[in-house]
């Protein structure tokens, strides 16, 4: 019985210890279209993004909906490691790599690549409170043209 107790309290321990404990930035987050933009001034009306994300020491799950066009929902799924290295990315003809890694407690970067080349180049910014995401970055359009933007997001 002394046996059954010490593995018990161990197993609390450990779960309940900070490596096991669910990020601050783990959940679902909502695009708000009026603060958000692009460059160009060609930011999509109606924009609708959800984004779930759930993170671990070293891992990345992403998974987002984006129903700005009702009838072509577009979903966009990965699980990538927070090393900062190039991994395979299967998700879009457009990219064939990610790269993500954490800045520091708040901030990512994010780097979708095709054969190396940075196509888009993202940097996350949760806010310390934990109800707000701002995506900053500039990205290529299959046409070769560059765009900046904000994109504000809210905890769901």
């Amino acid at each position: 019985m002394k046996k059954f107790g010490l593995i018990a309290a161990l197993a609390v321990t450990l779960v309940s210890s900070p490596a096991w404990a669910a990020s601050p930035h783990d959940g679902s987050w909502e695009s708000v279209e009026a603060k958000s933009s692009w460059s160009d001034g060609n930011f999509p009306k109606g924009f609708k993004l959800t984004i779930n994300v759930k993170f671990t020491a070293d891992q990345l799950e992403y998974h987002s909906v984006n129903t700005t066009r009702a009838d072509k929902p577009f979903k966009t799924d990965y699980v990538t490691s927070l090393d900062g290295k190039p991994h395979e990315f299967h998700e879009q003809a457009r990219f064939n790599q990610i790269a993500v890694r954490k800045l520091n407690a708040n901030e990512y970067e994010i780097l979708k690549m095709k054969d190396g080349d940075v196509i888009v180049g993202e940097f996350w910014t949760f806010s310390p409170d934990g109800k707000t995401l701002v995506r900053r970055g500039v990205g290529k359009s299959p046409e070769g043209r560059s765009k900046a933007y904000e994109e504000f997001f809210v905890r769901k």
